[in-house]
């Protein structure tokens, strides 16, 4: 019998071209509470602000279902006139 070789690529030179991070890995939440500690001892500031306060963000979170409901109610509604329109003209 013959054995198999490993094939050698010329072009992969070892550098990793894709972080394969993944959620709910162990190694991927050690890594984010290492990058807060560092975070939390840095002297900059944030550019992007201390962040929502309270009532931002409920303010936003009600804007963001509100969005959401109309979505939904536009959909809810065009099936309802559908079915009333197949089962009033076409199907009589």
């Amino acid at each position: 019998m013959r054995k198999t070789q490993k094939k050698q690529f010329e072009e992969d030179d070892g550098r990793t071209i894709v972080n394969m991070d993944v959620v709910g890995m162990p190694w991927y939440e050690q890594r984010r509470a290492v990058d807060r500690r560092i975070e939390r001892e840095s002297s900059q500031t944030s550019p992007f602000g201390t962040g929502m306060t309270d009532r931002e963000l409920k303010l936003y979170t009600w804007g963001a279902l509100k969005a959401g409901f109309l979505v939904v109610s536009v959909f809810a509604v065009t099936w309802i006139l559908l079915v009333l329109f197949l089962t009033k003209v076409v199907f009589r």
